[in-house]
């Protein structure tokens, strides 16, 4: 989810909450600690410089259970945030606290935004050795496929 996106759905909330894939509530006195833009330069294993950036969100919860962030608040530190620091419309990552930090994407089902799964990857499969997972078939798919009548194969 981008960050225009965030902005569009909090225009319509009557109240914010944040969710984990697998149903796990972030407690409703969550707070936002940090609204930011990461850039990430790096070489991927195939030799190839890459400039990545990202906005960041940090949802964090204490013991102050009568603290609750509406979504107009949200926006308003959205707001704030593009104009002081130019964040621009990128992808937007959220870190949660678990028993470490999570990094998490966000999407939103309706009702509520869900932290989801994020995972690494090989950026450079083509030029550092990876093979491609092959297609398996049939051989009787494979004879019917590439031998049809009058093709000529047979």
């Amino acid at each position: 989810m981008k960050l225009s996106e965030i902005k569009t759905i909090l225009d319509t909330l009557p109240e914010l909450h944040f969710v984990l894939e697998n149903g796990e509530q972030v407690p409703d006195h969550f707070h936002v600690t940090e609204v930011g833009q990461i850039s990430k330069k790096f070489i991927d294993c195939g030799g190839t410089i890459r400039d990545e950036k990202a906005v960041n969100f940090q949802l964090w919860y204490s013991t102050d259970n009568d603290h609750r962030l509406e979504a107009e608040k949200l926006k308003k530190i959205i707001a704030l945030s593009e104009d002081k620091l130019g964040l621009e419309d990128a992808e937007i990552e959220m870190e949660y606290q678990q028993g470490t930090i999570g990094k998490f994407g966000l999407n939103f089902n309706g009702r509520e935004f869900v932290l989801t799964a994020t995972s690494t990857a090989c950026l450079a499969e083509d030029s550092c050795g990876v093979p491609q997972p092959k297609t398996k078939m049939k051989l009787s798919e494979l004879q019917s496929a590439s031998c049809a009548p009058g093709s000529g194969c047979c």
